[in-house]
């Protein structure tokens, strides 16, 4: 359609923020108004950077009341940069519904590659990284043992996310699910000046947490049940 507008989707640093590439400061530069999951966290991002545009709300509480209009506003010929908290837009973060819409409006849309934290996780976890899948945040309880005991026969290397309030406790569903010995790797802080990796069998993991309070954000890999 003539004279309409694009979606970006913007991946900002999930740590370091010399992560931060120069084409996406450009198109936050450039954009006719920047998308965000916490506009008071973004805001500080866009100060860093010296990014003067304006920014509006767009989180998961909210989504479902703004996808209409800012997708009438990139048909009109707008551009939108979207930026959630860390990483990657629509993984684990907001972004799908207004990909979803702006795809079937047939509206171009532009992911720019960048900073994910299930990535350097797997890359650094020494299991197999030619297979995986990633699992994201497991339910929180509706749902959670059912996902799990369907994920027994995966033979593909899986990837969690999980706050450092549940991490012993899912390291010890793990436990129950997959088997104590199951080799896993679990990573926090990635980037960040406390970025640590703790390698070993599951049972191992969990003694390990067990003394070591669980802190910042983490990523949980675990082999497939044929390593």
């Amino acid at each position: 359609m003539t004279g309409q507008g694009k979606l970006y989707l913007v991946p900002t640093p999930v740590g370091n923020l010399e992560d931060m590439t120069p084409r996406a400061i450009r198109i936050l530069k450039e954009a006719s108004f920047v998308l965000a999951e916490d506009t008071r966290t973004t805001g500080n991002l866009l100060k860093h950077f010296d990014v003067k545009n304006k920014t509006l709300s767009h989180h998961k509480f909210n989504e479902h009341q703004t996808v209409k209009n800012i997708v009438k506003r990139i048909t009109n010929g707008e551009t939108a940069a979207l930026a959630t908290d860390a990483g990657t837009p629509a993984i684990s973060d907001p972004g799908f519904l207004l990909v979803h819409e702006c795809a079937k409006q047939n509206i171009t849309i532009e992911c720019l590659p960048g900073a994910t934290a299930f990535v350097p996780a797997l890359a650094v976890s020494g299991l197999p990284t030619d297979r995986f899948v990633f699992e994201g945040f497991l339910p929180l309880k509706k749902g959670r043992k059912t996902r799990l005991l369907e994920l027994q026969s995966e033979t593909r290397t899986m990837i969690f996310y999980e706050s450092p309030f549940r991490v012993l406790k899912t390291l010890m569903q793990f436990a129950e699910t997959f088997g104590k010995e199951r080799k896993a790797s679990v990573s926090r802080e990635i980037s960040k000046i406390y970025e640590e990796t703790v390698r070993g069998t599951i049972a191992e993991l969990a003694a390990h947490f067990e003394t070591n309070e669980p802190r910042g954000e983490f990523v949980i890999v675990v082999a497939g049940n044929n390593f």
